[in-house]
């Protein structure tokens, strides 16, 4: 009983003991400064906060920005609770809107989060630096805390009177003045002073500009998606005139590869595949609508009709076959074959898919966050989320579709039609018709309801067609259907569409948007890294007629573009990820990219524009391992020009995607993506040494570097180093390259098995300039466009 009596009262003492540690431990660990910047000196304005690592030092700025400074730490530690959604807002405070943040709260409404010009008045500052753990702000139980310098800033912006702006992407674009800089000379166009405004306010100098050979390989890429040739380079090279880049990238723009590199981009943003997707993932024809893509781009259809033809051009008055064909944007969408499924079910994701990808593509906003409830950090209510999908709910179509239909609406293109309107369309002989899906508001008194948590058979409140009103009223001035959306998103005041779109265009040629989060220009995207060059660029869209060409030409045309991408060790530790642009990126090639570039340097590429899906090199029995029911379980490589064509045009399996192109970062083409992935995996080089695409462009260049009876070893070795990389070796990378091409001739001799290798040659010369060939190819220069 003692025993018993004495367990009991241990453990009661426990139960008392634990609590009052567990306070104490984390009294302790938030008297510690848990962020990554702790104090060096105490001087209030003066203080220097330095990394725990020691490597990087802050200094609180001279005046407090709300747009840069404070609303970047308030949206990622404190909207969850008192952000824009309702239903997880605490305390009544809401810190996302001016009115909410200087408001009445507490029980009887005698407290302030806000007083500006009064930090002790100002509940927000003693909340957040409490050493009271009930109280403390951020909670404890959120896991998010705030550094010494975040706290430093938000008490300074009150002292310095907390003056609010509106989320800066939400205000339309404003052009400003040019700014003046010191090294003028260094300018090529207005672009420059931007940026050089901004290396010079931080001390810094732009870099040499690139040699002629590293240009014209990164302006190919960029604008063609292709390398230039030898002698590209070379006639590059000689062509001492002062215009000489101007008229390599006129030339570029001018040409028809200029729309395939654009339609690959564009591809992503569709969604774009050749089957349906689901489990059974059958066939579908899309290609008509991705050949029409090419031709906009080629003929430069301004943007706002590239734009309003996608999205409504079947609503547009007397529309021609051609506006209508365009509309396939938005039918690019997966739809289901599954037996069982729930029709309606479906059909509601295919809208929700529609209203997603045009805000994405078009705005940069996650909407698709309100679909469950009220967006928790943007100001986009549950019940404007469904008035934007009721622009896109009209449309007559099944959940699911039996095998071999044609889902609803479609329209028929004929040798007629192609003869007289769609003559862009690349049909072959052997296809007497297509059926092209396309849109059709054909159910126009179908309803919009909001869904409870999104749920497709949980229909609440009505709603009519509208948008955010953060980012511009849905007047009555704009159609309640989705032309009046096109109206609305090109509308002068709207602040997005123009600022996405060139955003965009930026990412493509300098590697990372000006906002790097090209998908989000909400409250939790990036800030922009030079917000006054991203609105003139924007206005100037606007301005000069939604011309892409002349905004790529600007771009490439700028000595910002034209720059070395050689880093040095100020560089790399002022600027690691180039966000000032003191020097170019150096950016991998798109999974697309590599492989053309292989086929275009070999001479294998067959530069035919349009027409239907290819089947080139993929791993035998890929697709049986992988489908079941009635799919798609056999891929039949193409014979002929098939297995050559540009890699836009390579055949897309939803369920299956390439095998190259995803280990490559290409996007799944799922959803719409605005932005790949940027990885370098072992996986990677294992495809770039054995992929049978590869090793028969190395074999075919090697053959075709031998025809030249001529050339010595040495000529050889320069002629295939200069084709893959677009530069001259270096005299100690040729006897480099020589000394391996003899061990790999030594090889052959010495080995009865070169004759059975992948290379598959009985010719000593042949299988050593292969295997040189090849190694060039899996060089880190060769996968790199500058």
């Amino acid at each position: 009983m003692a025993q018993l009596k004495g367990v009991k009262s241990f453990k009661l003492a426990l139960y008392f003991i634990i609590p009052f540690i567990l306070v104490l431990l984390i009294k302790y660990k938030i008297s510690k400064n848990n962020g990554d910047y702790l104090p060096v000196n105490s001087q209030a304005n003066n203080t220097i906060y330095t990394s725990k690592s020691g490597s990087r030092d802050l200094k609180l700025p001279e005046t407090i920005d709300y747009i840069f400074h404070v609303k970047p730490i308030l949206s990622d530690r404190c909207y969850l609770c008192h952000g824009p959604d309702e239903g997880t807002r605490e305390a009544g405070l809401r810190l996302d809107t001016k009115e909410g943040a200087y408001a009445a709260i507490g029980a009887n409404l005698d407290r302030h989060a806000i007083v500006p010009g009064n930090t002790e008045a100002s509940r927000l500052v003693f909340k957040i630096n409490t050493k009271d753990p009930q109280q403390i702000m951020p909670p404890i139980r959120s896991n998010l805390t705030l550094t010494d310098y975040e706290k430093a800033v938000l008490s300074k912006w009150i002292e310095q009177g907390a003056v609010w702006k509106g989320h800066w992407a939400f205000t339309p674009p404003v052009k400003t003045e040019i700014p003046k800089v010191t090294n003028s000379d260094w300018v090529n166009n207005k672009i420059d002073f931007f940026i050089l405004k901004k290396l010079e306010e931080k001390g810094l100098q732009p870099s040499e500009k690139a040699t002629k050979e590293k240009l014209i390989r990164k302006v190919y890429f960029d604008i063609t998606g292709l390398p230039p040739s030898i002698k590209d380079i070379d006639n590059f090279i000689n062509d001492n005139a002062e215009n000489a880049y101007e008229k390599i990238v006129d030339k570029l723009l001018a040409s028809k590869a200029y729309g395939e590199r654009m339609t690959s981009n564009w591809l992503d943003v569709a969604r774009y595949a050749d089957t349906h997707g689901y489990q059974d993932d059958l066939e579908r024809v899309m290609w008509p609508w991705r050949d029409w893509v090419i031709n906009a781009y080629n003929k430069n259809l301004p943007y706002d009709k590239f734009i309003k033809w996608q999205v409504a051009g079947d609503l547009l008055p007397n529309a021609t076959m051609e506006q209508i064909v365009a509309t396939g944007f938005n039918r690019n969408h997966k739809i289901t074959q599954e037996g069982g499924v729930i029709d309606e079910e479906y059909r509601v994701e295919y809208v929700m898919d529609r209203t997603n990808t045009t805000s994405t593509a078009l705005l940069g906003l996650t909407m698709e966050c309100a679909r469950c409830h009220d967006h928790k950090y943007d100001p986009i209510s549950q019940k404007e989320f469904y008035g934007f999908y009721s622009f896109f709910n009209k449309v007559k179509e099944k959940g699911r579709i039996d095998y071999d239909e044609i889902p609803e609406p479609n329209i028929k293109i004929t040798n007629k039609e192609i003869q007289e309107t769609l003559a862009f369309i690349n049909k072959p002989d052997s296809i007497p018709e297509l059926n092209l899906m396309v849109m059709k508001d054909d159910a126009p008194k179908r309803k919009t309801f909001i869904l409870k948590r999104g749920e497709y058979d949980a229909p609440t409140e009505e709603v009519n067609a509208g948008t955010p009103e953060a980012v511009l009223p849905f007047t009555d001035e704009f159609q309640k259907d989705r032309l009046g959306l096109t109206e609305w998103l090109f509308n002068n005041k709207n602040p997005l569409t123009a600022r996405v779109a060139i955003n965009r265009i930026w990412q493509q040629i300098f590697g990372t948007g000006i906002v790097s989060t090209v998908d989000d220009f909400g409250n939790q995207g990036a800030l922009p890294t030079h917000p006054e060059l991203l609105d003139w660029l924007a206005v100037t869209f606007r301005e000069e007629g939604w011309d892409t060409k002349k905004m790529i030409k600007m771009m490439v045309m700028s000595s910002t573009y034209q720059q070395s991408s050689k880093v040095t060790s100020e560089l790399l530790e002022l600027d690691p990820n180039n966000l000032l642009l003191a020097r170019s990126s150096r950016s991998k090639l798109t999974a697309e990219m590599i492989r053309d570039n292989a086929l275009a340097v070999s001479g294998l590429l067959v530069e035919k524009i349009g027409g239907p899906s290819v089947k080139p090199y993929q791993p035998k029995g890929l697709w049986a391992e992988t489908t079941s029911g009635q799919g798609l379980t056999k891929y039949i490589i193409d014979s002929g020009e098939g297995k050559y064509r540009r890699s836009l045009y390579t055949f897309w399996k939803r369920t299956v995607p390439p095998p190259f192109m995803i280990t490559f970062d290409a996007a799944s083409r799922d959803l719409c993506s605005v932005k790949r992935q940027k990885t370098s995996t072992p996986l990677q080089a294992l495809v770039m040494l054995n992929d049978p695409q590869l090793m028969e462009a190395s074999k075919h260049l090697a053959e075709k570097t031998l025809s030249h009876k001529e050339w010595t070893d040495l000529d050889r070795i320069k002629n295939i180093f200069k084709a893959i990389t677009s530069r001259t070796p270096k005299e100690d990378e040729v006897d480099s390259l020589l000394e391996y091409l003899e061990s790999s001739k030594e090889a052959f001799k010495t080995s009865n098995k070169a004759k059975n290798a992948e290379v598959d040659s009985s010719n000593k010369e042949h299988y050593a300039f292969t295997i040189l060939t090849s190694l060039l190819f899996n060089l880190d220069e060769a996968i790199v466009k500058g």
